[in-house]
């Protein structure tokens, strides 16, 4: 293990070459993924077609492999209960060391792990529900697990690695060596072009020299092996595979955070750190690429745990509601608590349904998931907080109060004050909330810069502007107009009972979405990309449609399922799908009443007199706080 030196970061390097808007741009493009193998359910919906067939049937996990996964989820799950004190971990910022070893002892450092490497071999939808039930016995657990294995070494080793580097890192991984992915930099964050970490080649050409830092490596304080971003000598970005004992790794800081107290997270130094050439992940110049699609399925253990974290509120609440009387009836009774309960009981099914739906696409080869992964972590995590904030405006003051201090007054200990905290993360990591909108966004638009996108192209020569200003006219006569027709009425989707008008109108809307897309393309031009808020509402739009769909679909697997319990739920969740399409047809109104019609140019020009200092005077100063 790297040994820890507390003490201040490096000075960042103040003589980089300033890297230009249209360079960093070049660096994102050649990273993305331009082609699309396999259908993609959300690609379609924003293009204006709904392909039920795509998630209807409800994809399942096989049998097989569930009669394997229920016991040893369920030994995890009483495991953890007799052993975590989460409130002991939120106070020491420790999870203690016995906890991490019974992981290992389970299996837990190898769940999605081949067998034949000596992991579990458990498919993305068991590995999330794993990952579920760790976090809901403490959520540090839950982000060391899947620091480890979602983006850690395993993921883009299973995906990229040698046979020879498989066979080397694996089994080590799945007896419980702890892993980490370092990205991130001090002065770097989503815009990778300005990566400073290097690895130039060595005097004898064997290997490379590692030389630079990365910032908020969660288990970077522990970690064993990690996967490592830096700009080798091409000026491109390569991932290495570096072991934490190496000479030149150092944790030169352990971070704190305002939730998570017990994640392992560092800054991390790298000085002449030496790696050899057969620890290249993938291939030189690959590494950016490498990230991005291992983050497709790495970010899907977010939307499972925020889902978690949600089903958790909704009980706390309807217990409180149930219990606490006010004015001679249980609150739960008025109408506004009632109102917050039936709304986050209905969002969280919804929840539910799309991070299920994501994880098991992500089994099946079939699928390209990159937009709903993406979708499924921006709108779960976001939705989540919503629900976590009115758990808290229903329990009001126990809820703002300690779990710790509750206990010690005799009160039941709900941790509501912790969970916040914990969650608040994660509209952040992993692609914060508005880098999934503009990766989305990027995607969504990506047929539209096929078609026509050298007529803007600034680069582009006279003899192409010109051949895009035909193909888009061809192409166009035909598209805009298929955009306005299609049945979207009655009978159609009658197989979903109660919830086929609402299929109906995901149906219709589908297509106004990218009717709406197209008017802002034109709209707009080549600045459209500068007004991210119009694509934002539409991504929104997007995402409930999505939510709907999913939940739809999920009640007809309830309905139709073999297992009688299932079936016993199909009614309720029948009627938690109703409430939650209402909600969501609601919001995507506001969304579509606002593309063109909002406040965007005025928001910003104020935000720029404020960056300009111009509005300093209402900021706090001892000067002013009199006056």
């Amino acid at each position: 293990m790297a040994t820890v030196t507390e003490g201040s970061p490096q000075a960042t390097d103040q003589d980089q070459k300033h890297v230009t808007e249209q360079e960093a741009r070049k660096v994102a493009e050649a990273a993305r993924e331009s082609e699309w193998k396999a259908p993609s359910f959300l690609r379609e919906l924003f293009a204006g077609r709904l392909l039920l067939d795509l998630i209807h049937p409800f994809p399942r996990t096989q049998e097989d492999e569930l009669e394997r996964a229920r016991p040893w989820l369920e030994d995890l799950d009483k495991f953890l209960a007799a052993n975590v004190d989460a409130e002991e971990i939120d106070r020491t910022y420790k999870i203690p060391q016995h906890i991490v070893d019974g992981l290992a002892e389970r299996g837990c450092m190898g769940i999605k792990i081949p067998q034949e490497y000596g992991g579990l071999g458990f498919s993305q939808a068991v590995y999330n529900r794993a990952i579920a039930v760790s976090a809901y016995h403490e959520s540090s657990i839950g982000v060391l697990l899947s620091a480890h294995q979602s983006i850690g070494v395993p993921q883009p080793l299973k995906l990229f690695g040698t046979p020879e580097q498989k066979k080397k890192y694996l089994p080590r991984l799945a007896k419980g060596e702890i892993s980490a992915f370092a990205l991130t930099e001090p002065d770097v964050g989503s815009d990778p072009a300005r990566m400073k970490t290097t690895a130039t080649i060595t005097d004898d050409g064997a290997g490379f020299l590692l030389n630079g830092e990365k910032l908020w490596c969660t288990n970077g304080t522990i970690a064993d092996i990690m996967v490592v971003m830096a700009r080798t000598p091409d000026n491109r970005i390569t991932a290495f595979i570096v072991e934490g004992d190496w000479p030149g790794v150092e944790v030169a800081h352990r971070c704190h955070f305002m939730g998570l107290h017990g994640i392992e997270n560092a800054l991390l130094r790298f000085t002449n750190v030496r790696v050899p050439k057969e620890n290249i992940l993938w291939g030189q110049g690959k590494g950016l690429k490498l990230a991005l699609i291992t983050l497709n399925t790495g970010r899907l253990t977010i939307p499972a745990t925020s889902a978690s974290a949600a089903r958790a509120c909704v009980g706390w609440s309807r217990e409180f509601c149930q219990s606490r009387v006010q004015w001679g009836h249980p609150i739960g009774k008025h109408d506004a608590m009632a109102q917050r309960l039936g709304a986050m009981a209905a969002t969280s099914f919804a929840m539910d349904s799309v991070a299920e739906l994501a994880a098991l696409m992500s089994d099946q080869a079939r699928f390209d998931i990159r937009l709903e992964a993406a979708m499924a972590k921006m709108w779960n995590t976001e939705q989540g907080w919503e629900i976590i904030d009115s758990a808290v405006q229903i329990r009001s003051g126990r809820a703002y109060e300690t779990a710790t201090s509750l206990e010690a007054r005799g009160e039941t200990p709900v941790p509501l004050e912790r969970i916040m905290r914990d969650f608040r993360i994660n509209m952040i990591f992993e692609g914060s909330s508005e880098i999934m909108r503009l990766f989305i966004a990027r995607e969504v638009v990506d047929t539209h810069l096929k078609v026509a996108g050298a007529i803007a192209d600034p680069e582009a020569s006279l003899g192409d502007k010109v051949g895009a200003l035909f193909k888009a006219g061809f192409y166009y006569a035909w598209w805009y107009p298929s955009k306005w027709f299609g049945w979207g009425r009655w009978p159609r989707y009658g197989e979903f009972g109660s919830l086929a008008k609402h299929l109906r109108y995901v149906n219709r809307t589908s297509r106004k979405l990218a009717r709406t897309l197209f008017h802002a393309i034109v709209r707009f031009g080549p600045r459209l990309e500068k007004r991210q808020s119009v694509l934002f509402r539409l991504v929104e739009v997007g995402a409930e449609l999505f939510a709907m769909s999913a939940t739809i679909a999920r009640v007809q697997m309830l309905k139709t399922s073999k297992a009688p319990e299932e079936r016993s739920h199909a009614n309720t969740a029948e009627e938690l799908a109703d409430r939650y399409c209402q909600i969501g047809r609601r919001r995507i109104k506001n969304r579509f009443s606002n593309v063109f019609n909002n406040d965007d140019v005025a928001i910003y020009k104020t935000a720029q007199r404020v960056m300009a200092d111009e509005m300093r005077w209402l900021e706090y100063s001892t000067d002013q706080a009199w006056k």
